[in-house]
């Protein structure tokens, strides 16, 4: 049985202390999404756990309470700042802004992932976090709801990709759509498969005619029928 994300890591550090993790790296379409969660140890709702690791119904009720008993804010990272700076650094800006949201300095702040922002406050990188650290998970809930959001508004503007289903995840309908409908303002630009698929758009189409000359025509070797008769 897996291990469930608890308090166990937050215990080393001191309060107010505040998870962050982000949602929408690998989209093709859309903006990143992070948060910042900051948990009351003693009043939380029971079953965080990563976003991933949980079915819609289930995610939604966690975002209902969450929202309710945590300090927490979310950062935006907008595709035009993906596309100029690009996904890795538009996700740090997003939990910089996150983070910066808050309303107040947390003590200390856990990031999931690998790096931590460029930014002059006590924190730390935590390698799944969102697995092993329940602020870190509790954050990785309000991302992702409020990303899915984003995304289903976005498909009542843009339909036919499947951004209600896919949020923007190369699928394979929205790679379809996409190859069918060609981009929207939406689409990250700077990402290989809709970078291929505007370079393929912008190649011109040659219609070739081929005419076929009298010399070029097909000969027939042999007697005509009227010699052979």
């Amino acid at each position: 049985m897996p291990r469930r994300c608890s308090f166990k890591i937050e215990l080393e550090f001191p309060q107010p202390m505040a998870g962050v993790d982000e949602a929408g790296c690998a989209p093709l379409a859309g903006p990143v999404v992070a948060a910042a969660c900051i948990l009351n140890r003693d009043k939380f709702p029971r079953g965080i756990d990563d976003s991933k690791n949980l079915p819609l119904e289930k995610r939604e009720a966690l975002y209902a309470k969450l929202v309710k008993c945590a300090g927490w804010a979310v950062g935006i990272a907008s595709v035009e700042e993906i596309d100029t700076i690009n996904i890795y650094w538009a996700r740090m800006l997003a939990m910089t802004r996150a983070v910066d949201a808050l309303g107040l300095e947390p003590a200390w702040v856990l990031v999931d992932g690998n790096a931590t922002p460029r930014w002059q406050r006590p924190s730390k990188a935590i390698v799944d976090g969102d697995a092993k650290c329940r602020s870190i998970a509790a954050a990785s809930i309000i991302a992702k709801v409020t990303r899915d959001r984003i995304m289903a508004d976005h498909a009542r503007d843009y339909p036919g990709y499947g951004w209600e289903r896919n949020r923007g995840y190369p699928t394979p309908d929205h790679r379809r759509a996409l190859r069918e409908l060609g981009p929207t303002p939406l689409h990250r630009r700077s990402f290989g498969l809709v970078r291929a698929m505007l370079s393929e758009a912008a190649q011109p189409q040659l219609d070739i005619e081929i005419q076929v000359s009298e010399s070029s025509a097909p000969h027939h070797h042999g007697l005509s029928p009227a010699k052979a008769a």
